[in-house]
């Protein structure tokens, strides 16, 4: 089976609406996604119910967003219960942690003399999404201030730059437990090499049941240092391309196959 296990859809900063992700991955001949949106599970049914009648099967997922030591880490669950009362307590609260942060980055760069309208940030997300600081960045393209957004980041919101505001987000513990009750499996996604040896161990304490291991333009080396961790760790692994709409290029031009991951789609009962 030909797989994609941390896609986004417009539910947070993805361009495409999660049927047409499920559409784009019949194009890619894709057998089995993974909905993973920032902090919400609100693409999620969207794309079950976009699958029914066609031949790829939708793992319900999240990306929740973390800190520790003011480092900011992402956990994916996957086989989560999308209709989980405490997780969409967790997404509700996150939705208006990530506008009131978005709100005031808007603040800090009218008073660079940047003026973009907070509607039209709302407006990039299509009304519905969970916003974040692509939103902003697209605003600020739009806008004619820059080209792109990565010269927004380079040159506005990022994390060096006046305007740029710290996400308010809970501890990693507090996530992994957070996916574990709403019956899926935790993973960190995408794991920079130079924070493993440093965090997961408590991760692990936590609960933390995977790393994300198989993505694009990842290292060879990469790939077998974080293969060894899994092994020696006992931890599952995953992969996925991280596609946030055709920009990237076109979906499937990643994938993982089931092979690589079957020991997490067992877990998950696949």
């Amino acid at each position: 089976m030909h797989l994609d296990l941390h896609i986004h859809s417009d539910a947070s900063d993805g361009d495409l609406g999660a049927a047409a992700v499920v559409d784009a991955a019949v194009q890619a001949n894709l057998d089995v996604i993974a909905i993973a949106d920032h902090d919400t599970v609100a693409g999620v049914q969207d794309a079950i119910e976009a699958a029914r009648d066609h031949p790829v099967q939708v793992i319900p997922a999240i990306e929740m967003s973390a800190t520790v030591n003011q480092v900011e880490l992402h956990i994916l669950g996957y086989f989560v219960d999308h209709t989980d009362p405490e997780l969409l307590d967790h997404t509700d609260a996150a939705v208006h942690r990530r506008e009131s942060r978005l709100r005031e980055m808007v603040d800090r760069l009218a008073t660079e003399g940047l003026d973009i309208p907070f509607e039209a940030v709302r407006a990039m997300s299509g009304g519905r999404g969970t916003l974040g600081r692509p939103h902003l960045a697209r605003a600020i393209m739009e806008a004619g201030h820059v080209e792109s957004v990565p010269e927004a980041f380079a040159r506005f919101i990022g994390n060096d730059h006046p305007a740029y505001v710290p996400a308010a987000l809970i501890d990693p513990g507090e996530a992994i437990g957070l996916i574990e009750r709403a019956g899926g499996i935790s993973v960190w996604a995408h794991p920079p090499r130079r924070l493993v040896a440093e965090f997961l161990p408590a991760l692990r304490t936590s609960g933390l049941r995977g790393l994300e291991i198989y993505r694009p333009r990842a290292s060879a080396s990469h790939l077998r240092e974080l293969e060894r961790v899994a092994k020696e760790n006992g931890l599952l692994v995953s992969g996925g391309s991280d596609w946030h709409g055709p920009e990237q290029g076109l979906l499937g031009e990643f994938r993982v196959e089931s092979e690589d991951v079957s020991d997490l789609l067992s877990a998950g009962g696949i």
